[in-house]
C-alpha cells in the first residue's frame, strides 16, 4: 500500500501562491499545509522557473491554474461544437 498522496493543480498552485506572493518561507508554508517541504520546494521553483519575470503585476500561479484548465475546457467544447455542427448537418441532410 502505498503512502504517496496525489494533489490536484489548484491546491499546488495555492500552495505556491502562499510562497510567492506572502513572502513566507517554503518550510513554514509546507508545515502549515502538512506536506513536505521538499515537494512544495520543487512546485515553487517549478512555477519560478516558468515564470522568471513574474512582478506584482503578473498573474500568480492560481490565475494561471484556472486559466490552462479554462483553455482545456474551451478546446474540449471547440470540438464537441464541431461535432454537433456534423451531426446536425448528417441528420438533416438525411431528412431531406
Amino acid at each position: 500500500m502505498s503512502n504517496r498522496r496525489i494533489f490536484t493543480e489548484e491546491f499546488k498552485a495555492g500552495a505556491v501562491q502562499l510562497v510567492v506572493s506572502s513572502g513566507r518561507s517554503v518550510k513554514e508554508v509546507a508545515t502549515e499545509l502538512g506536506i513536505k517541504e521538499g515537494t512544495l520546494g520543487a512546485w515553487v521553483r517549478t512555477w519560478r522557473a516558468e515564470h522568471p519575470d513574474a512582478g506584482v503585476d503578473e498573474p500568480g500561479p492560481v490565475e494561471w491554474a484556472k486559466y490552462k484548465a479554462l483553455q482545456a475546457e474551451n478546446a474540449a467544447l471547440k470540438r464537441e461544437n464541431e461535432f454537433l455542427g456534423k451531426a446536425s448537418a448528417f441528420f438533416a441532410a438525411k431528412h431531406l
